[in-house]
């Protein structure tokens, strides 16, 4: 059969590789084309655009970036339209995603949706579109099961693919010594709001006796170089940035200071204490609270807390995330015993709700029998 899988950055490239696996094992025969990144790229087929051309994020990123949006959309339409798949598979990016599944429905082209919108955080309005527009929605998070139940939206639930990805990871020590990770999100936005705090941070950690060893290494996001960070961390030549390695950061890290994102949730799965941050523009931030009503909808931000309900780690949001915050939980996180064994049991339980492995595989097969009732 023929797959069309529609990513729109570094997280979609990742779940969208492993599906692409499941996908290869399940259908011998499978034939992809795609937008998305190297990972998925690796897997085979063909890759129509990368993600790091089309990503954008937050209302005044988008409003910039109106032009780039209505061409993606239109060459991805017309792509679709030329290669005739038997379904197309949009894996989260709904600001994207959400209007190609009205344009397959529209021409009779069978959609799946993996990774749900987070109508749960905002936008509730889009369940009524996603029970016109998409013939199978396939969820990943245990809290959203009573959600869409609630909302009648039809769904499948086969378990969260991060599961495999952290696990299936071969991990190298990036580096002898005591470091703190820093993940500061995967956009230039992102980074701009993140990093000048997180500098901050480590010149007052760095500055005290039981942290004058230890180094800070920002995790570089696969869509951005070395200049995006060079601005920031001139002149500490005890921070530096490494590409490529996230999982690997995490898994030795002392402690990581993390923009909220799919990162908090992976460091959960791997072990490593954490305090997430996030912080934008003052006027996205009125957006998010006031118009899109983020916060009316959701307890915390953080995929991990969600899960349980409960903080297991704290969250510094927008004026709460100050160089003197961070430091302090930061500082906890290494030094206070108890607190740091505590998160790591909530850790456990993070890990027992999303279930086992082999989700991604388990998504595939779900695929492909949904087509087989065609």
């Amino acid at each position: 059969m023929k797959y069309y899988l529609i990513a729109g950055e570094a997280s979609g490239d990742l779940h969208g590789s492993n599906l692409m696996k499941g996908l290869v094992a399940e259908d011998t025969e499978a034939d992809m084309r795609f937008w998305g990144g190297e990972l998925m790229q690796s897997v085979g087929g063909t890759l129509v655009r990368s993600y790091k051309d089309t990503a954008v994020m937050g209302f005044s990123d988008v409003m910039r970036s109106l032009g780039k949006i209505s061409r993606n959309l239109r060459d991805c339409k017309a792509d679709i339209l030329s290669w005739k798949p038997d379904v197309v598979i949009l894996i989260d990016y709904p600001g994207f995603n959400m209007k190609i599944a009205e344009f397959c429905h529209d021409n009779g082209i069978r959609v799946f949706y993996y990774i749900a919108p987070k109508t749960w955080a905002s936008r509730e309005g889009r369940n009524k579109k996603l029970k016109a527009w998409v013939d199978s929605l396939f969820i990943v998070f245990p809290f959203e099961i009573p959600y869409f139940e609630q909302e009648g939206v039809p769904f499948i639930y086969k378990g969260n693919p991060l599961v495999d990805a952290v696990d299936n990871h071969e991990y190298v020590r990036p580096e002898e010594g005591r470091y703190i990770a820093i993940l500061a999100g995967s956009r230039k936005g992102e980074i701009s709001h993140t990093m000048p705090n997180a500098v901050k941070m480590a010149e007052a950690l760095h500055a005290l006796p039981l942290y004058s060893d230890c180094k800070f290494i920002v995790a570089g996001a696969p869509s951005r170089s070395q200049k995006d960070y060079d601005r920031h961390i001139a002149g500490h030549d005890y921070i530096r940035v490494e590409f490529g390695r996230t999982y690997d950061l995490l898994k030795y890290a002392d402690a990581a200071l993390i923009n909220s994102g799919t990162a908090s949730l992976e460091a959960a799965l791997i072990g490593t204490p954490q305090v997430v941050c996030w912080s934008t523009t003052p006027f996205t931030a009125f957006i998010a609270r006031k118009v899109l009503r983020v916060l009316d909808h959701i307890k915390y931000i953080s995929l991990g807390n969600l899960i349980l309900d409960r903080l297991a780690f704290r969250e510094l949001i927008q004026n709460d995330y100050t160089p003197e915050t961070a430091e302090e939980e930061i500082r906890r996180l290494v030094e206070d015993l108890p607190y740091r064994e505590a998160m790591l049991a909530d850790y456990a339980e993070i890990r027992e709700r999303l279930g086992g492995t082999g989700a991604s595989r388990a998504v595939a097969g779900a695929m492909i029998e949904q087509l087989k009732k065609q």
